[in-house]
């Protein structure tokens, strides 16, 4: 495989794995095995029979649970510990043997890629869950699904057209996730507030504070009798 084959392998097994951990292992292993692709010698066991069947199952049951509302978001929130390591693994193994600085470096970045591309999926289709109706959720589910496959195919036979892809999504992710993040807080106060937890009067607070401490320093006595104190030298009278 040439340079560009392989950073595009390496950072496409790492994007799709943030998406679809599933798809991508048994798009690579039947890409493998049927001979459209030759992985490199550290992805060869994708093409083993057992890695395709069991990724394909986890592929079904993940497609019938990203389409229900809420579950997605619980899926999602599992899967947090699971695509974003073995994203870097994938990715670590698609540079092949070359050294070890390379892997490490493929390891980092493909853990960084991962992790940023699940907390968009993530994030996203928990904002999508507030819509009460199920099309949208859907909607999603099935682009995201397209996208891992249409991508994955595109990385290995367009490698420089899927790059360029890449770049322009990893802006759109910098962009898109402080909004998501915004939108997630919003929402967690909105469920808060739902559930009984109300803010706390900070402001009054902090007003009815200053105006104790105010009067307080006028000197004002209970009973509206004001105290005069001498200054310094005088003797009192």
């Amino acid at each position: 495989m040439g340079i560009a084959e392989t950073i595009a392998l390496t950072l496409g097994v790492a994007w799709a794995s943030g998406i679809n951990l599933y798809a991508a292992i048994a798009v690579l292993g039947l890409m493998g095995t049927t001979g459209n692709i030759e992985l490199p010698p550290d992805l060869l066991i994708l093409q083993n029979p057992l890695v395709i069947v069991a990724a394909g199952f986890m592929y079904v049951v993940e497609f019938c649970a990203d389409k229900v509302p809420g579950v997605d978001t619980g899926w999602d929130t599992i899967h947090t510990f699971i695509r974003i390591p073995a994203g870097a693994a994938l990715a670590a193994g698609a540079v092949g043997d070359v050294n070890l600085g390379v892997e490490l470096a493929a390891l980092i970045v493909g853990s960084g890629l991962a992790g940023a591309t699940h907390a968009t999926k993530a994030g996203s289709r928990a904002l999508i869950n507030t819509s009460p109706e199920p099309v949208s959720n859907w909607t999603a589910s099935i682009l995201e699904d397209i996208a891992v496959i249409g991508g994955l195919w595109v990385a290995l036979n367009h490698p420089v057209v899927f790059i360029g892809l890449l770049i322009a999504f990893i802006l759109l992710m910098i962009w898109l996730l402080p909004k998501i993040w915004r939108g997630i807080k919003a929402l967690a106060r909105a469920i808060g507030r739902l559930f009984g937890q109300k803010p706390e009067p900070e402001a009054a607070t902090a007003g009815a504070s200053t105006g104790a401490s105010s009067s307080t320093t006028e000197g004002d006595a209970p009973g509206g009798i004001a105290l005069s104190l001498p200054s310094s030298g005088e003797e009192p009278r």
